[in-house]
Formats: C-alpha cells, sequence, structure tokens
C-alpha cells in the first residue's frame, strides 16, 4: 500500500513561516496609540496619531479595539501607550469613585496605577437618551423624566451602557423609569434601527453626527444624572521615557477642539464617509497649521494588507492545532477514559462564544495577534482530536492483528498502516477546523489582531456596504479556496486505495 504521509518538517515549516509573518506584525512602533470602536475616538486616535508623527516620533494607530475595559487594560498591560478617555468614563467605570471629586483627584488615582491624564481636550461628550424630533413631539416628551408615563416605549442601549455605574439601571432607578422592553443593540446600529422605527430611545453621545442628521431630540437630564464627560487622553507615566518629545506635542491639543468641531469632525467621518485618517490629516492643517500623513493606500493594497493578516492568523492556529490536536487524538484512541476526558474539555471550549474567548484571553495575553492565534488554536482542536479518533477506531481489526503478526512495532504499526489508514477521516477534520477558522479569524479586529474582520467593523461602523464586502467577500473565498486545497491535498495525503475506494 503505497502513500505519501507529510512529514513533521512540512508542518514545522509552515508554523515557521506564518509565525515569520506573525512577528513582523508585532513589531510595535516606539509609540502605540489606542481608540475605542466608536467614529469619535477613532478620529481622535488617528489625529494624536499624526500629530505625533509630525513632531517626528514614531506611531502607529491600533484602532478600534473594543470597549473601555479592554483600552484600560491594554494600556495597563503595556500594549498601547495612551489612548482618548472620558473623564466621567474614568471616574464612573475604571476607577469607580463616584460623581465627586475634581480633575487633580482623578490623576492622582491614576498615577497610583502608573496613567498619567492629559489636560481637557476642550470638548464635553456626555451621555444622554434620545429620540426622533418627530415621535417625541407627538408624544410630548421633552424631559427623561417625561418618560415615566410611556411604559410601552421600546428602548435600545449599547452594551457598555447598559452595565456601567452611571448607565441604564442607575438612569431607571434615579428617576422611576417603568420601561421593560430594553434591548442590547451596537451603538452604530441604534441609530438606524432608531431611524427605521424599530426602536424609540437610544442612548447618545452628546458630540454624534447622528443627532442633527436624523433629527433626534436629546432629553434633558434635569436631575444631572450624568456627570461631564470631558475628553483627555490617558497614556503610560514611563512614556516620556521611551519619547521623551510625545507629551510636549501633544499638548497643543489641550483646549483646541470644541464640541462643535468634534461633531463636525464625527460628521465628516459617518455622514460624508471621509476615512478617518483624513478627517484627522484636516483637523490638524486647518487647525493647528500642521501637515498630517494620510497613508494614501489604495483599496487594492489595504485589501492585500488585510489578507496577508488573516492568513498569518489561520496558518499559524491550524499549524500549531494540527501539531497538537493528533497527538491528542492518538492517545484518545489508545485510552478510551483519557479520550473521553479530552473529547469533553474540547467540546466544553468549543461552546465558549468566540467573542468572550477573545475577551477572557486578554488578561492573559494582551491584545494583538498572540490571543487572537491562541483562541482560534483552541477552536481547531475539537474536530481534529474527533476526527483523529473516529478514523483510528475505525479502522477494521484484522488489518491490525495482521500488522502484529508480521511483527511491526507499535510506532511501524502506527505510521505505516493506522495514520495511513486514518487519514481522510484526519484531514476531514483538519479541513472543517481551517474554515471555522477563516470565518472566526475576523473577531480578532477586535482586539487589534486585524486581518479581514478589520473591514467589516468599520464597514458596520459607518453604515459603509462597501467596506463590509471588502472583509466579507476575500474571507467566504478564502474559506472556499481553503476547503478546496485540503480537497487537493487529499489526493497526494490519502493512499491511493482509499481514494480508489471512495471514489468507487
Amino acid at each position: 500500500m503505497s502513500h505519501r504521509w507529510p512529514g513533521p518538517a512540512l508542518v514545522i515549516a509552515a508554523l515557521v513561516l506564518a509565525s515569520g509573518a506573525t512577528a513582523c506584525r508585532r513589531a510595535a512602533p516606539e509609540v502605540r496609540v489606542g481608540s475605542k470602536k466608536f467614529t469619535e475616538s477613532v478620529v481622535l486616535g488617528e489625529i494624536v496619531t499624526q500629530l505625533l508623527r509630525s513632531t517626528g516620533t514614531r506611531a502607529g494607530h491600533r484602532a478600534q479595539l473594543g470597549g473601555t475595559q479592554v483600552l484600560w487594560h491594554a494600556l495597563q498591560a503595556r500594549e498601547i501607550d495612551l489612548y482618548p478617555e472620558y473623564t466621567g468614563t474614568i471616574r464612573e467605570d475604571i476607577l469607580r469613585t463616584g460623581a465627586g471629586g475634581d480633575d487633580e483627584s482623578l490623576r492622582r488615582a491614576l498615577a497610583a496605577q502608573g496613567v498619567g491624564m492629559s489636560g481637557v481636550l476642550g470638548f464635553d461628550d456626555s451621555y444622554a437618551l434620545g429620540m426622533k424630533e418627530t415621535d417625541a413631539a407627538r408624544l410630548g416628551v421633552m424631559r427623561l423624566s417625561d418618560l415615566r408615563g410611556l411604559p410601552s416605549l421600546r428602548l435600545a442601549f449599547s452594551e457598555e451602557f447598559l452595565h456601567r455605574r452611571d448607565g441604564w439601571t442607575a438612569l431607571r432607578d434615579r428617576y422611576g423609569l417603568p420601561q421593560t422592553d430594553v434591548k442590547s443593540l451596537d451603538h452604530d446600529l441604534a441609530y438606524r434601527a432608531l431611524a427605521a422605527g424599530d426602536i424609540d430611545v437610544i442612548d447618545l453621545y452628546t458630540t454624534d453626527a447622528e443627532i442633527p442628521y436624523y433629527k433626534l431630540r436629546v432629553l434633558e437630564d434635569e436631575l444631572g444624572h450624568f456627570p461631564r464627560y470631558r475628553a483627555v487622553l490617558l497614556y503610560r507615566l514611563d512614556l516620556p521615557e521611551r519619547a521623551p518629545s510625545a507629551l510636549a506635542s501633544l499638548a497643543v491639543l489641550e483646549g483646541r477642539i470644541s464640541a462643535g468641531e468634534m461633531q463636525r469632525l464625527n460628521a465628516r467621518a459617518k455622514i460624508d464617509r471621509v476615512p478617518e485618517p483624513e478627517v484627522a490629516a484636516g483637523f490638524l492643517a486647518s487647525a493647528l497649521g500642521m501637515e498630517g500623513g494620510t497613508g494614501g493606500e489604495g483599496r487594492a493594497r489595504r485589501i492585500g494588507r488585510y489578507l496577508a493578516e488573516h492568513l498569518a492568523l489561520v496558518a499559524a492556529s491550524l499549524s500549531a492545532a494540527i501539531l497538537v490536536a493528533v497527538p491528542l487524538g492518538i492517545a484518545a484512541a489508545r485510552r478510551k477514559r483519557l479520550g473521553a476526558v479530552l473529547l469533553a474539555v474540547a467540546g466544553v471550549v468549543q461552546t465558549v462564544p468566540s467573542l468572550a474567548l477573545l475577551v477572557l484571553l486578554i488578561p492573559l495575553l494582551g491584545i494583538g495577534t498572540l490571543p487572537a492565534i491562541a483562541a482560534l488554536f483552541l477552536y481547531s482542536i475539537l474536530p481534529i482530536v474527533r476526527n483523529t479518533v473516529t478514523g483510528l477506531n475505525a479502522i477494521p481489526a484484522p488489518l491490525l492483528e495482521s500488522a502484529d503478526v508480521l511483527g511491526l512495532s507499535a510506532w511501524a504499526r502506527l505510521l505505516k498502516i493506522e495514520l495511513p489508514l486514518a487519514s481522510p477521516s484526519i484531514l476531514a477534520g483538519i479541513q472543517t477546523s481551517a474554515v471555522i477558522n477563516v470565518g472566526t479569524a475576523t473577531l480578532g479586529a477586535l482586539i487589534g489582531a486585524g486581518g479581514l474582520g478589520q473591514p467589516i467593523l468599520t464597514g458596520i461602523r459607518l453604515d459603509d456596504l462597501s467596506l463590509i464586502l471588502e472583509g466579507a467577500v476575500p474571507a467566504a473565498l478564502l474559506a472556499l479556496l481553503a476547503q478546496a486545497a485540503f480537497a487537493v491535498a487529499g489526493r497526494w495525503i490519502v493512499p491511493r486505495g482509499l481514494r480508489l475506494r471512495r471514489d468507487a
């Protein structure tokens, strides 16, 4: 029975190549700027990054990483050096000190954790609730207290607003609001749902460009529930040691961005669909007389970069999974009790939502490619282990007895008889893992791993179908290509006799 089984060198070579591509991406610039996954934060992050570059500081922008806790943990773990934040969020969601205290008390509390806070950038972007102007006028709603008499209103809030200290629960108790139909909805999608009439009330940021665009009424917070959210920059206190001119160059932003200007910048990005780097460059030129760099990356080059990042994630995680899962499958087939435990553990990991697993790995591995590869690796284990066990257990006993009669050692029987006979099942498991990896890897963009999820997230945020398709179409084609590639690989991995039997 002639066959060709891939040697360890081939797998190791693939892993080394993928790891090399990943290492190139992880070569962090001197100053790493982070931003949250909403437009204003991305614009501010881009302004800061271009301002640093204009003064000769090497800087890179890790855009739309997630919510407050993701950015805060990334800052503490030295994954980023600074990012835009708001005093109300620092007080309520990071330090959890309540509404009291001034900015100097915040600075002292942050300094105790190795973090500094800049001066105020100039504008206040507070939370608020909003409705369509026509609905508010029809129902006579001007203030938050007016919602008390309308228990049937449909409310939709961002996940962060639902769970923050000054969010929905505290607001409901403060005003005695009776609404129970409350959904969790992405902030950007909520505006579209409100405009379509699917919901009645959403949470707003007061500098959102959508407020005038959709003709919304911002409900008055007459009890002063929401604290002030003045925009600042949080940075690591050791930043001046590594980039002495960084803080001095950023000081020119203090007091230079008004609420109206910030809303205009948001509108250029979200309504006019001007790329954030271009929006930032325009602000630096008009307000500060500085020349920012927009990058000028074309669509083809951008898609190629995303595709290379995506392939690196999939190749590294799948190669590692093959090296680990096939031996685990062999061990599980040999020892039934061990096999039951291994399959149970792998099955539990498979049931954990992918986004939750990524977030759980951040405290251990930080942000970027490493936690994304680790999560993809864990998701790849079960199909390969299960199919390896199935393939080995399906080998007819007389064939194994014949190998023993011929005097083959256990290793020789495994390499010459068992693995070749089980190769169709093992290959099918690897193929399944590869297709799962290609799709799941798009979520890596949420933690700064890049890949084809980056344009998808940006397209959702900006309501830009062309950007969504930039990531979705190549990802779908890549999944089909992976499936076809393994089908072709089976023609030289699976022994010829088994291929003939299967074809017949």
